[in-house]
């Protein structure tokens, strides 16, 4: 008799444990089903704050360089208008060179060196390649995806103006070609007047670019003989530290 009296309890026991079981597997599921709610409600805010936050960097990394190349140019402009009474010091201070572009609309005050913040503000001309204008191999380099954008457009034939100390320099394009990181053969000293363009490359490649597109520019004769005369001030290959 005690058995019997024991079965019943033992089947509302385990009636009870099965309720419970279903309570639980109920709870979970509906935790479970907040939690996706949750994720799809929270995750297009959290995409849309950090697309915000990205463009609020790229904005400010671009009116930074505005800020600069406005500050550049007004530099130069001062010392375009001191140029005549400066003339016999062009030498010993070169000045603020303006490169300017017609074919890709390109005019920027080139900033002297070749360091980040110096590409930041414009393209930049390697301190130990010669003063653009003058006899030798000038070199300025850019960002491809800042001034240098569309350099690679540039074709034999293609203008390019140099401005500097009062001087107007015109460069013709001869030709362009694309290198490895590490060929140093661009750089090397010439005995004529040569402006090197130098970028990154490809130009819309997606990371660190793994080569580099040089454009090449010589003088254009009447100024290429006015660059070569010999004066007191000047020598061939000077180079600007």
């Amino acid at each position: 008799m005690p058995e019997m009296k024991g079965q019943p309890s033992r089947r509302w026991a385990e009636a009870l444990r099965e309720r419970a079981g279903r309570a639980v597997q109920w709870t979970d599921w509906r935790l479970l089903r907040q939690a996706k709610l949750s994720l799809r409600t929270v995750l297009p805010a959290l995409l849309t704050l950090a697309g915000c936050l990205i463009l609020l960097y790229v904005g400010w990394q671009y009116f930074a360089m505005y800020r600069e190349q406005r500050a550049l140019a007004e530099a130069w402009t001062e010392q375009q208008q001191a140029a005549p009474s400066l003339a016999h010091t062009a030498a010993a201070s070169p000045g603020l060179t303006r490169i300017t572009i017609p074919k890709i609309n390109l005019d920027s005050v080139v900033a002297e060196g070749t360091s980040a913040r110096a590409l930041r503000s414009g393209p930049g001309h390697l301190r130990e390649s010669a003063v653009p204008g003058e006899a030798g191999n000038s070199v300025i380099v850019a960002h491809r995806d800042t001034f240098f954008r569309h350099v690679y457009e540039l074709s034999p034939g293609d203008e390019i103006q140099i401005r500097r100390n009062g001087q107007n320099y015109h460069y013709v394009v001869t030709g362009k070609k694309i290198v490895e990181p590490n060929d140093l053969s661009v750089l090397k000293a010439t005995r004529t007047p040569q402006l090197t363009l130098i970028t990154c490359y490809p130009i819309y490649y997606v990371g660190p670019a793994p080569q580099r597109l040089i454009v090449f520019a010589r003088l254009a004769q009447n100024a290429q003989d006015a660059a070569l005369a010999p004066t007191s001030h000047h020598a061939s290959g000077t180079s600007v530290q």
